[in-house]
C-alpha cells in the first residue's frame, strides 16, 4: 500500500522536473518493471499511470520493488527529524539507521526510548507504513548495495558491516528482496562500469552520502575548523577528519565534498564493522538530511535574517559526531570566547585522552570517555585552567552521560532533556540549548542571552527572550546559525 499523505499530481509533477528539493522526501514504484527510483533518476520519465509513490523506501521494497541501479535509492538523503509526526517515531528512525535493532532487540529499542515495543511498532506502522523490524533491514540492504558497489570488501565483511549477524542471513534476506545472490549484483555492477572503483584499490572504505541542495559547505567546514580540538579533528585541504573510538575499536574518518550533491566518506578499515553507526553521526555532523527547500523559505519571510538566508542558502547546523564530546565542550566554552574553550577542551584531551596512531600528522588523539572525566578530581580539572564550579559542573555532566541518567542521543522530549541540563549545577540555559541545538540535533534549540545574537539583531541579551525568534519557529537552530554567521563575516 502506498504512501497515503503524497499527492500523486504533485509527487509527479517533481518526477517530470526531477526536482532535488524532494530527493528522499519520496519514492517512485514503476509497476511494469518492478523498480523503484528516486524523484531525481536519469532514467526515462514512466507515464504516470505506471507510478506509485512512497514516503519510504521501505515501503516500496515491503511491496516488492526492487532498487534502482541507476539512481542508487540507498544513497538519498533521510528525513530530517522535524518530518516526523511524533517525535518518538523520529528518535526511533534515528536509533534504527544506526543499527539499534542489529545485536539488540525491539523491546531494547523500545525501552530506552521509554515506551512499550507494541506502542512502538504501532506509532512506526502508522507513520511510515512499515514495521522497525522491515525498516532496520531496508537500511541495512541500502548499506550493503553500497558496500557492493563501492568496495572490494568481502561478503562476510559486507554482511556484518551491514548490521546483519551471520552471512546466511544476509544471503537470504538479499535475494528475498533483490531476486538474486549478493555476489551476483557485484558482479553486474562491476560489469556495468567495466573497472573497479579507485575506492577498490584502497585499504580504507570510501562511501558517498548525498545531500538535498543547496548546501553551504564552506561555512560548515569553517565552523568546525574554528571549533576543532587539538590532536582529534583537524580541517586538511578541505577534508573533516578526526579520531574515532566504537567501543574497543578505534580508527578515524575524513569527509570531504564529492561530485553532484554529495560528501565521499573514508573509513579506516579497522572500523568497517560498525559502517552503520559510523554513516549515521557523519550525517548527523553534518546535518546531511536537512531540507534546505523548507527551511531557506520560512526563515527569508523575516526581513532581519533574509539578506542572510540569500547569502548563505542551504545553510547547516552541525551536529555532534559524539554528543557527550559536544556537551563537554559546550561546558568548557560557557563564558569565555570560542578559542578559549575550545583551548580548554584540547587541554582536557591531552591530559585524559589516550593516544592512537592515525595516517594524518597531528591526529593522534581520542577523546576521554565520560567515565574518565566523570572519575578525575576537580583540582585536576581545575588546573586545566578553569573556574572550579565549572570543573564542578565539568564532573557531574560526565558523571550523569556515564551513568546513563543523561541521554544526549537524540532526545525523544527536547524540553525534559532541558530541565534535566538545567537541573544539573552550572550549567544555564545558554548551555543547554546548545547542548540541544548540536548534541542532540535539535532543530528548534534557541541560545536564550547568547551575546553574539543580541549583537546580530541590534538588542541587549536581556531583550533576547524567545519571544524574539517565534516567527523562526521550528528552524530556531538554522536562524541562530545564519545570525552567528554573518556576525563573523558580516556585520560591522
Amino acid at each position: 500500500m502506498p504512501s497515503e499523505t503524497l499527492d500523486p499530481a504533485s509527487c509527479y509533477r517533481a518526477l517530470v522536473a526531477r526536482d532535488a528539493r524532494f530527493d528522499g522526501v519520496f519514492f517512485v514504484g514503476v509497476r511494469t518493471t518492478g523498480i523503484y527510483c528516486r524523484p531525481v533518476c536519469r532514467a526515462r520519465t514512466p507515464g504516470e499511470d505506471r507510478c506509485v509513490f512512497f514516503s519510504h523506501a521501505a515501503e516500496a521494497e515491503r511491496d516488492g520493488f526492487r532498487a534502482c541501479f541507476r539512481c542508487r535509492p540507498e544513497r538519498a538523503p533521510g528525513s530530517g527529524s522535524d518530518s516526523f509526526v511524533s517525535r518518538t517515531v523520529a528518535v526511533a528512525v534515528a536509533r534504527i539507521e544506526a543499527g539499534a535493532l542489529g545485536e539488540g532487540s525491539l523491546d531494547d529499542l523500545a525501552r530506552d526510548i521509554g515506551v512499550t515495543s507494541r506502542h512502538l511498532r504501532r506509532c512506526v506502522q502508522a507513520e511510515l507504513g512499515v514495521s522497525p523490524i522491515e525498516l532496520a533491514l531496508s537500511r541495512r540492504l541500502a548499506l550493503a548495495r553500497e558496500l557492493l558497489h563501492g568496495t572490494s570488501l568481502s561478503m562476510t565483511d559486507i554482511a556484518f558491516a551491514s548490521g546483519f549477524q551471520s552471512i546466511r542471513r544476509f544471503n537470504d534476506a538479499f535475494a528475498t528482496r533483490h531476486g538474486r545472490a549478493p555476489s551476483a549484483m557485484r558482479r553486474a555492477a562491476l560489469s556495468q562500469a567495466g573497472r573497479r572503483s579507485a575506492a577498490n584499490a584502497r585499504s580504507s572504505v570510501r562511501l558517498t552520502l548525498e545531500y538535498r541542495p543547496p548546501y553551504d559547505w564552506a561555512q560548515t567546514l569553517a565552523f568546525l575548523e574554528t571549533r576543532a580540538v587539538t590532536g582529534v579533528e583537524e580541517v586538511i585541504d578541505g577534508a573533516y577528519v578526526r579520531t574515532v573510538r566504537v567501543g574497543d575499536r578505534r580508527g578515524w574518518v575524513s569527509v570531504r565534498p564529492s561530485r553532484g550533491n554529495a560528501v565521499s566518506l573514508e573509513v579506516a578499515p579497522s572500523l568497517v564493522h560498525d559502517l552503520l553507526a559510523i554513516v549515521a553521526k557523519v550525517r548527523r555532523l553534518f546535518d546531511l538530511d536537512a531540507r534546505p527547500g523548507a527551511i531557506d523559505p520560512h526563515l527569508a519571510k523575516d526581513p532581519r535574517l533574509a539578506p542572510f538566508v540569500k547569502k548563505h542558502p542551504g545553510l547547516r547546523v552541525p551536529g555532534a559526531f559524539e554528543p557527550f564530546e559536544t556537551a563537554i565542550a559546550a561546558v568548557l566554552g560557557q563564558q569565555v570566547t570560542v578559542r578559549a574553550g575550545v583551548t580548554l577542551a584540547s587541554r582536557l584531551v591531552a591530559a585524559l585522552g589516550e593516544d592512537m596512531e592515525t595516517p594524518f600528522d597531528g591526529l593522534a588523539r581520542l577523546w576521554p570517555t565520560a567515565e574518565r572525566v566523570g572519575r578525575a578530581r576537580e583540582a585536576t580539572l581545575a588546573r586545566l585552567g578553569m573556574p572550579g564550579a565549572r570543573a564542578r559542573t565539568l564532573g557531574l555532566v560526565a558523571r550523569a552521560v556515564a551513568n546513563g541518567r543523561l541521554e544526549l542521543d537524540r532526545p525523544t522530549s527536547p524540553a525534559a532533556l532541558d530541565e534535566q541540563l538545567l537541573a544539573i549545577d552550572g550549567v544555564g540555559r545558554w548551555t543547554a540549548q546548545y547542548i540541544l541545538m548540536r548534541a542532540a540535533a535539535w532543530p528548534d534549540a534557541f541560545p536564550e542571552g547568547d551575546a553574539a545574537l543580541a549583537r546580530a539583531l541590534g538588542t541587549t541579551r536581556r531583550e533576547l527572550t524567545p519571544d524574539v525568534a517565534d516567527a523562526w519557529r521550528p528552524w530556531r537552530s538554522y536562524a541562530t546559525l545564519h545570525l552567528w554567521t554573518a556576525l563573523a563575516g558580516e556585520l560591522p
